[in-house]
């Protein structure tokens, strides 16, 4: 017997399947990440599809026993976050992580919470870099990935260089990677950063351990923001 799941959600992404269908990628409070099928009607006008966009959150019935789900009813629970410019390419970005390294079917009530808290700050026009890197602490947690800064408090060192397999190790010798002060890092550890360069030294640090995650694979959205950035400097 098909199972039945009442839940809330919020789309990921969408994309065409068949003739009037669409695959959705939510993000689910009980259940994690779920794909699922989704009849999306005949017109551009259809209900469904307008709610089937990303930062609404939604109450969804979910039926089947396999990882392609049926999405078989969408009801609006809340207002939607409506974001702008550069928070709304951040938004895009946190969806575009949760899609890429988020197994199937797999709970994580806590970071559904996160996710949420995370787009009413975006919401808000706080400030984007805190946000950004709080979520990506959690989504690494969640993903079983610590950062063991040991070594950078037991080692003496100015300079250390990430790598994962082995972590922080001391800059002995020249490598063609990210080079790290050894204060940041400590101050990074402590979560103490309360200077530009230590934010700077911050977001180079987890972008690595991204890039690492994600086999190198390019993100979508970074591009996105790049581009827009470009074109408001121009």
């Amino acid at each position: 017997m098909a199972e039945v799941i009442e839940q809330n959600a919020y789309v990921l992404h969408s994309r065409p399947y068949r003739e009037h269908q669409l695959i959705v990628d939510l993000l689910t409070q009980e259940y994690g990440k779920v794909s699922a099928v989704v009849y999306s009607g005949k017109t551009n006008k259809s209900n469904k599809k307008g709610l089937l966009q990303p930062f609404g959150r939604l109450n969804v019935v979910l039926k089947g026993n396999n990882n392609l789900r049926n999405l078989s009813r969408i009801e609006a629970s809340k207002k939607s976050f409506i974001l702008k410019g550069d928070h709304l390419y951040s938004g895009f970005y946190l969806n575009e992580l949760l899609i890429k390294l988020l197994g199937e079917l797999i709970p994580c009530p806590d970071l559904f919470l996160q996710y949420q808290a995370c787009l009413q700050a975006l919401a808000s026009t706080q400030e984007i870099e805190p946000i950004l890197r709080e979520f990506e602490l959690n989504l690494l947690a969640e993903l079983g990935f610590s950062l063991d800064f040991g070594p950078v408090f037991e080692q003496d060192s100015a300079f250390f260089y990430f790598i994962a397999e082995q972590g922080f190790i001391p800059a002995v010798e020249k490598l063609n990677l990210p080079l790290y002060d050894k204060t940041h890092l400590e101050a990074i550890a402590d979560k103490v950063i309360a200077t530009e360069n230590i934010l700077k030294t911050n977001k180079i640090l987890i972008r690595q351990v991204f890039n690492h995650l994600l086999g190198g694979r390019p993100l979508n959205s970074r591009k996105l923001f790049i581009k827009n950035n470009q074109y408001q400097a121009d």
